[in-house]
């Protein structure tokens, strides 16, 4: 069952990092190329298959009954739906989630403890790391000081995906990466229909990277999911303990005001409002609750519904 489930992940996560969403994952859909035990396995069918851009999202309703994603009844899905579609516990758990921020990708399930040991399997770079990437680079200086808090709380397993996606990066000889180094190996990933558009499209929402290095732990803070990790049984203790770190390296006093700057909030919210259990009344710091929500990455579309 893992030869099998290793092949079909790692189609899946050349197919994403190219930029192709297959859209009808089913076991009919992969074939064997002989009667042969050892025999390679093909993905055919690729007539429902669709171009999606880093950050865009597809509306259509297509794939088969049984194996399509939720959010694709919903009209917002991406290249997670066809993680939903291919089948140890926590492993099927953390593949099926309903949500597909929550929901592991090919490459994170090739990198699973349950399967990673598989036959010397070799982890693929993953295109979500570069969403990850931009939007921590975008994210304001408290939002990055709880990022960096939240990474230190990693386990070994959790650290494992991250450090093969860094090492697929081939960091210089100081242990920081660049925008070159990220441009290299999306070239060696990319097929020569991909170099000039797939490639470029990454690296233009990363250009703020042109001239700064990022080392391995920055590179974990940037890179790890608050949503994957939320789904986590251990989410809580997680939390907890990133907010200790956060309260002795990078709380501070802050007024709403301040915050709602943090977060890029419009005017026409109303701050008191929303932000009020934010921040502690004893001494005017991020409270825990504010700490989970700014991990998040709030914004005021987002903190409108709280209203």
């Amino acid at each position: 069952a893992k030869s099998v489930l290793v092949q079909i992940l790692n189609v899946v996560a050349f197919c994403h990092i190219q930029g192709v969403v297959h859209r009808d994952l089913k076991p009919e859909n992969f074939l064997f190329t002989s009667k042969d035990e050892n025999s390679q396995l093909k993905t055919i069918d690729f007539g429902l298959s669709d171009f999606v851009k880093p950050d865009e999202r597809l509306n259509d309703i297509v794939g088969s009954a049984y194996y399509v994603a939720p959010e694709v009844l919903h009209r917002c899905y991406s290249t997670e739906a066809d993680v939903w579609s291919i089948e140890a516990m926590d492993f099927v758990k953390r593949l099926l989630s309903k949500d597909p921020r929550r929901r592991m990708t090919a490459a994170q399930a090739l990198g699973h403890p349950w399967i990673r040991n598989y036959n010397d399997i070799k982890m693929p770079l993953d295109v979500l790391i570069f969403r990850l990437i931009k939007a921590y680079i975008r994210s304001s200086s408290l939002r990055k000081a709880a990022l960096k808090a939240l990474s230190k709380t990693l386990t070994v397993d959790e650290l494992f995906y991250l450090k093969g996606q860094f090492s697929l990066l081939e960091p210089d000889r100081n242990g920081c990466i660049t925008l070159d180094n990220i441009r290299m190996a999306l070239t060696r990933e990319a097929t020569d229909a991909m170099k000039e558009t797939r490639v470029q499209e990454i690296l233009v929402s990363l250009s703020a990277l042109q001239y700064r290095r990022m080392d391995f732990h920055e590179f974990c803070a940037a890179a790890v999911s608050v949503h994957q990790l939320e789904a986590l049984d251990r989410w809580e203790q997680h939390a907890r303990s990133a907010y200790e770190i956060f309260e002795k390296d990078g709380n501070r006093a802050i007024v709403i005001d301040e915050l709602a700057s943090e977060l890029g909030l419009s005017p026409s919210v109303p701050l008191h409002v929303v932000l009020q259990d934010w921040i502690r009344h004893t001494d005017g710091k991020l409270s825990f609750l504010g700490f989970v929500k700014l991990l998040h990455g709030m914004s005021s579309r987002s903190l409108s519904k709280m209203r």
